[in-house]
């Protein structure tokens, strides 16, 4: 590759922003992935440029690379915008401040195959209603009741026995796997990191909770969606954010506002990826959310509503919000719904 190719190949100036160096990579992915029949060879130098130039060190030593002998200083670090070098850290929530922290304490395990759940005690009150109670009675209709408390028995054990057969199903397809596909690695995805702890530390506290990680959406080949949560028949997708400190807000249709400015520095694919998930999924409620980390030291700040499609949240905003929701579905697991969305990790 010639020393100017990762530019080049992107279709983007030297001072793009790193926005605009993923959105150009996304865009010429899509075409030359291999899985949408493009090159192999094309794509990874693809990869390979937008490893450089998203990761701030390896793109100003590539600059500095590029740049004339006579030109080539070093440059001061930057005193304003986005620090390089913070990382946030993820905060340490006290349960006891979760009103929802304890609703799964007494709920049963819905991943145990070979729980008898209810129906070994519905079967025997059955023949109690149904067959002793009935002998006390005029001889003449102890055949109906005979016939009828078998006709009861038998279903409620064709029930049972389907049930421990789907729940063996569930465990040889899934076992006890809670989470499935992994975080961003690239150096700028760190906010993707710390949110799948956050989710694997406190919203695995639900037993019917799945998690997933780099989700497509319908006919996409790429991770499209950061995280996507799973309860019964409930699901929020997630989007991980790393914004400079501010005071965030949204509306409706998707419009960030920073500090009741119009924010630029930064764009959401919820309630696009929400209408597909929709689609995709009839009959499950989904709803999104924005988990925002401050890009260098800072404090970040939100507007309240969390009824919008994707309102920007704080770490511990998320996690009393969303568990709270997910809190209030029954701990069963949809396996319809899982398989589907399980097929969706990227």
């Amino acid at each position: 590759m010639q020393e100017a190719g990762y530019y080049e190949l992107l279709g983007v100036d030297r001072t793009a922003s790193a926005a605009a160096i993923k959105s150009a990579y996304r865009s010429k992915a899509r075409a030359s992935h291999p899985d949408a029949g493009g090159s192999p060879a094309e794509f990874h130098l693809l990869r390979e440029a937008y490893e450089t130039l998203s990761d701030p060190y390896r793109r100003a030593n590539y600059d500095r690379g590029l740049a004339p002998a006579a030109v080539r200083v070093r440059r001061r670090p930057r005193e304003f915008g986005e620090d390089p070098s913070f990382v946030a850290t993820m905060p340490r929530l006290d349960p006891q401040t979760l009103p929802w922290w304890h609703r799964g304490e007494d709920c049963a395990c819905p991943a145990s195959p070979q729980r008898p759940g209810h129906a070994p005690a519905a079967i025997l009150l059955g023949w109690l209603l149904l067959v002793v109670l009935p002998l006390m009675a005029a001889p003449l209709l102890l055949t109906v009741w005979l016939l009828l408390a078998t006709a009861v028995a038998i279903w409620l054990v064709r029930r049972h026995l389907l049930l421990i057969r789907a729940r063996q199903r569930f465990a040889a397809e899934f076992g006890g796997t809670l989470v499935f596909g992994r975080p961003g690695t690239d150096a700028d995805q760190w906010g993707e990191r710390l949110t799948a702890e956050l989710l694997e530390r406190y919203l695995t506290r639900l037993p019917s909770v799945r998690i997933c990680h780099g989700l497509a959406l319908p006919g996409s080949v790429f991770a499209d969606i950061d995280h996507a949560v799973l309860a019964g028949r409930r699901l929020v997708l997630v989007e991980s954010k790393t914004w400079l400190p501010g005071h965030y807000g949204a509306d409706e249709d998707g419009t960030l506002w920073r500090d009741d400015r119009l924010f630029r520095g930064g764009a959401t694919r919820l309630p696009e990826a929400i209408e597909a998930y929709r689609e995709l999924l009839p009959g499950v409620e989904i709803r999104g959310a924005l988990i925002v980390y401050p890009s260098r030291a800072g404090e970040i700040s939100t507007e309240e509503d969390f009824e919008l499609p994707a309102p920007p949240m704080t770490p511990e905003q998320f996690v009393a919000e969303i568990g709270g929701w997910l809190a209030a579905q029954p701990s069963t697991v949809d396996i319809d719904v899982l398989r589907r969305l399980r097929h969706q990790v990227v």
